[in-house]
């Protein structure tokens, strides 16, 4: 192999700056962080992850990206902060045929669920008793909207015939049975809903979201997923000054 061939197949130089957890050293609470981190492992990119602890942010990092909380990256030298134009830089740098492409192939699982964790957010700061109960209606509507999202089946389903007996659509993930970018997006958020609520307000993601649940369920099971999260007690941490008590 020639020296320029070799420099060719070489993975670029990434490192990728996510929050550190209450220890300043585990990954913490961040599912923006969390994002980028299953992006780069599912594009089977080679790259180094430095947690940074918010508290004792260190020198040499607050001159690298000024003003900027985590997470960012650098990509050969250049310095990355916004996460939007961070997914599509990387979807296009990291592109076939050496890098599998990440994309949804239906517009649809880009916005399936995106209303989930504003409501989320409003359930878990309200502190007056008699609002409770409507707010978690909300939640449990926007859910509701995800689930019949994950059982209709995908264009392609249809043309294929994998469905269940009634129909339904039996994919793992949003777009299909690989993960996409849409997954890295929202499975971090729906992953904070389901240990939040728990924990603050006792509430279970309904039994009857059977495709929600199947979704939470193959994700658990990927590596991508469960060792990019943060640990639950991580996630109540940070939540704990946040999700307000209810008023007596």
């Amino acid at each position: 192999m020639t020296d320029s061939a070799a420099e060719e197949d070489k993975d670029p130089d990434i490192e990728l700056f996510v929050k550190a957890g209450s220890d300043g050293e585990s990954i913490g609470n961040c599912p923006f962080s969390q994002r980028l981190f299953m992006i780069l492992w599912l594009k089977g990119v080679v790259f180094n992850v430095t947690t940074v602890d918010l508290k004792r942010k260190p020198a040499d990092l607050h001159n690298l990206a000024p003003g900027t909380h985590p997470p960012f990256l650098t990509f050969q030298g250049n310095v990355l902060t916004d996460v939007n134009k961070i997914e599509e830089y990387l979807e296009e740098m990291l592109a076939p045929p050496k890098y599998p492409r990440l994309a949804a192939k239906n517009r649809e699982s880009n916005i399936a669920g995106n209303d989930i964790f504003a409501k989320f957010s409003a359930y878990v700061k309200n502190t007056r008793p008699e609002k409770n109960r409507a707010l978690e209606k909300t939640l449990n509507k926007a859910l509701a909207k995800l689930d019949e999202y994950l059982k209709t089946p995908l264009p392609d389903e249809v043309q294929s015939g994998c469905l269940s007996g009634e129909g339904e659509s039996i994919r793992k993930y949003l777009d299909g049975d690989e993960l996409t970018l849409a997954d890295c997006n929202l499975l971090p958020k729906l992953h904070v809903v389901k240990v939040v609520a728990k924990k603050f307000r006792n509430y279970d993601i309904p039994s009857e979201f059977r495709g929600v649940w199947r979704y939470l369920g193959n994700a658990y099971n990927r590596d991508e997923f469960s060792n990019t999260s943060a640990a639950d007690v991580e996630i109540e941490l940070a939540y704990k000054d946040v999700a307000k008590r209810l008023g007596k």
